[in-house]
């Protein structure tokens, strides 16, 4: 068998060039999990090997609930609770000490994997001459169950075993960059969704900043429940399992495939507002909600790229068709539902900003602009301006390119930059979705450039002749991208100064 091989600490693994050049090893484990006494623990250190490790293949994903048929193409169908691997492209293999970019891929903490059809890093690999990392962690129960009583006595993590999970892989990374050509003292960490989420999470957390020196987080800000909540949330799965109540621990012996079918039960039920499993502040390496750790400047030498996209809630209307019907009655029982007793005042406002704007103001489109700011964009700006009192290489931006799907309904909405990113949205299967000739072409090719020029000296300015302005709380200096790329001043200001008078 033929093929790049590269040695690792735990075993040499043989990869494939792809037509372009780029050499790929997929499937690569870092860390081991399993069931049994190995479940809710942290990540322990792969099984070594004795000959070549096959890196043609993606790893299984992390257990979760699949659909009858996959969404995209040529994505693994199947999954294991040993799941922990990651991929690797390269351009080459040659001590060329490249930046490294690592990718946390989101789906609210339930689904995904690193092996998605919108990640594949062979295209930002060879345009930036840059190694990038996509990689599996666990998920769901597996992943972000917590209780006082899994506490681990070494760590004292009790629950954040995905974050855990991503942590490992980012020491992985640095122990391997240089066998792929890649610099570990220049590694940016980037995520969507949950994906980023989980990066703005990191950089409150007590430690693992030191692996990486650039974050970027699209569309998510720091997140963590408390303990008591989730502990809630554990007694509730194991009531949703049939079991009677009990010591927590014995989930360690319930088949994943049970776990994973309850926990899509809670989710639809609604349980921790549809993130019934998330980080949590469990004492170990989340010791305080992490936009206070962000505050008091724990990854003040990290540079951050951090934004949203301008209609982030629209994409989720798709899985909830009553919302087409939204009357002002039924916006305002859903909000009261999501937010308290901010709703009222959020629509009066909303309403009157949207309206002098010139925008829609029904129900719908207040609903999907409301909370489009209470999930995504206000816990970002938080962030950004946290980190921005820490480092001058802290940048904003908002996507505003909209989505040609059900008829432009979607705007810009969660999710639709993420193969402008990758520039995978020259995909069939995913230029439904983004939209495509020229102008889809131009602001991808932006989108990179800025993306990898951040990751290379931590500043996302294209060209001197168009500079993007770091973030400061005096100018609030946004860079739009969209149809056209520009600066502009505090964005949507009136909307983020309702919610300040709100805090």
């Amino acid at each position: 068998m033929s093929g790049p091989l590269v040695e690792t600490r735990y075993g040499r693994i043989r990869g494939v060039v792809e037509p372009d050049g780029v050499r790929v090893f997929r499937g690569v484990p870092y860390g081991r999990c399993s069931s049994g006494p190995l479940r809710f623990r942290p990540p322990q250190p792969p099984v070594p090997w004795a000959e070549a490790l096959d890196a043609s293949r993606f790893g299984p994903l992390a257990p979760q609930l699949l659909p009858e048929r996959p969404l995209l193409p040529d994505e693994p169908t199947s999954w294991d609770e040993n799941c922990l691997s990651l991929n690797v492209w390269t351009p080459g293999l040659d001590g060329g000490r490249r930046p490294v970019l690592v990718w946390l891929h989101g789906g609210s903490f339930l689904t995904g994997s690193g092996a998605g059809l919108p990640y594949r890093g062979h295209h930002l690999a060879r345009k930036g001459d840059v190694v990038v990392v996509t990689l599996n962690y666990r998920l769901g129960t597996l992943g972000f169950l917590a209780h006082p009583d899994l506490r681990d006595e070494e760590t004292g993590a009790a629950g954040n075993w995905g974050l855990l999970d991503q942590l490992c892989a980012l020491q992985w990374v640095a122990e391997h960059a240089a066998a792929f050509g890649g610099d570990a003292a220049n590694v940016t960490l980037f995520g969507e969704s949950a994906g980023s989420m989980c990066v703005s999470t990191l950089l409150g957390a007590n430690r693992g900043q030191q692996l990486f020196r650039r974050a970027i987080a699209q569309s998510g800000g720091p997140i963590a429940l408390s303990v008591d909540s989730a502990a809630e949330t554990a007694e509730l799965l194991v009531s949703e399992l049939g079991l009677e109540p009990g010591p927590i621990a014995r989930l360690r012996d319930v088949p994943a495939g049970e776990l994973v079918q309850a926990q899509a039960r809670l989710a639809r039920r609604g349980v921790g507002g549809g993130l019934p499993l998330a980080p949590v502040v469990d004492g170990g390496l989340i010791d305080r909600p992490p936009l206070e750790g962000v505050r008091a400047g724990r990854a003040r030498h990290v540079s951050l790229l951090a934004g949203s996209n301008r209609d982030e809630m629209t994409y989720f209307v798709m899985g909830d068709p009553q919302l087409l019907a939204l009357d002002d009655e039924g916006l305002r029982v859903r909000l009261e539902a999501a937010i308290g007793p901010r709703a009222g005042p959020a629509v009066d406002s909303y309403r009157a900003i949207r309206a002098d704007r010139g925008d829609s103001t029904s129900p719908l489109a207040l609903w999907c602009a409301i909370q489009t700011d209470w999930i995504f964009r206000m816990p970002m700006l938080r962030m950004v301006e946290a980190q921005a009192a820490h480092t001058d290489q802290t940048y904003a931006y908002l996507f505003t390119w909209p989505s040609p799907l059900a008829g432009g309904l979607l705007g810009a909405c969660h999710g639709l930059e993420v193969p402008f990113v990758f520039g995978s949205l020259t995909h069939p299967a995913i230029t439904r979705f983004t939209g495509g000739g020229s102008d889809a072409l131009e602001l991808a090719e932006y989108v990179q450039q800025a993306w990898l020029g951040f990751a290379r000296a931590g500043d996302p300015s294209v060209s001197p002749a168009r500079p993007w302005p770091a973030y400061d709380c005096d100018r609030r200096s946004t860079m739009v991208l969209g149809a056209e790329c520009f600066v502009e001043d505090d964005p949507l200001s009136g909307e983020r100064e309702f919610w300040e008078s709100e805090a």
